[in-house]
């Protein structure tokens, strides 16, 4: 037989603590220890972070701007005349349009995501807490808005209202929302039947106080996952709609316009295509890694 374990004052203490720890950890401290021991996500942030840090002091450290022309470095190779990353066919230095180009497809899917977060939460969390004909109203218009074609509805705003550097961040955003809205009213339509909802309703706030103070912070999980994933996605419609022409303009540039132009030398020239193609390639493959992590650490089911 073996002797039963005896627990000295000492060791009782610290398995108390340790009791008293593991029930006060909150869900984020749980999700972002998960997130930290995913070394692809950490991986991930890191690039991201160098990447955007790039994109904002690069532009003042190039050793050209972005649209400097200079006619003796047309289709200029690598390291050739100070050009690290070779220059375009009108002499402009291809590392400087790559850092600028890179800030504007940052700026875009960050703005526009925020347009989409805003109207997204907003529209899902008024539409499942109210319910009834306020929801089929709502979800209808939503529903309107899915049937139409995603490209040919950007477009159509662009053309209708002008193309400007700011109207593409809020014709992407004011499209994007849609997804969000269905996934912040299924979402509401659950949280509002539970007790902290019941009980905010029985205290006498109103509607739109408890959807503000109860419901949307209890929505952040899906959300911070939905947005991280969101960001890529408006990067790539960025680049879709300025690889046909209807995104950013000339002289200025971004990753999208960088690539259409590259397309056209790809035989004299083919850094011009290959460098931008690299840069969108590792940012889109970091914004997903990090996506994927944050949804596996905040999944309740991994608690």
């Amino acid at each position: 037989m073996t002797a039963p374990s005896i627990l000295t004052p000492g060791s009782r203490r610290g398995a108390a603590a340790m009791l008293r720890a593991a029930e006060g950890r909150s869900l984020w401290d749980d999700a972002r220890r998960r997130l930290l021991r995913n070394r692809a996500a950490v991986a991930s942030m890191i690039v991201l972070a160098l990447i955007v840090l790039a994109a904002v002091i690069g532009p003042f450290l190039a050793p050209y701007r972005y649209d400097t022309i200079t006619k003796t470095d047309v289709l200029a190779a690598p390291l050739v005349h100070g050009h690290l990353l070779g220059a375009d066919s009108l002499g402009r230095d291809l590392l400087s349009r790559i850092l600028t180009g890179l800030r504007v497809s940052l700026g875009v899917g960050v703005v526009a995501t925020a347009v989409a977060l805003f109207i997204g939460v907003a529209w899902g969390a008024i539409a499942g807490y109210f319910g009834g004909l306020v929801d089929e109203l709502m979800m209808r218009v939503v529903d309107v808005l899915y049937s139409l074609p995603f490209i040919f509805f950007v477009i159509i705003l662009m053309v209708t209202f002008g193309r400007n550097i700011i109207l593409i961040f809020v014709a992407i955003g004011a499209v994007e929302w849609l997804t969000m809205s269905r996934i912040v009213r299924a979402q509401t339509m659950s949280l509002k039947q539970m007790e902290f909802v019941e009980a905010a309703r029985a205290s006498g706030f109103g509607r739109l106080e408890i959807i503000a103070r109860h419901v949307v912070p209890n929505l952040l999980g899906p959300i911070v996952v939905y947005v991280t994933l969101t960001v890529p996605g408006v990067i790539l419609t960025e680049a879709f709609l300025s690889f046909i022409g209807m995104g950013v303009q000339e002289p200025m540039t971004s990753l999208g316009v960088l690539i259409n132009a590259g397309t056209n030398y790809m035989e004299l020239a083919p850094g011009l295509l290959i460098f931008p193609c690299l840069v969108m390639a590792v940012t889109l493959l970091a914004l997903n890694l990090i996506g994927d992590g944050l949804r596996d650490a905040l999944d309740p089911k991994d608690r």
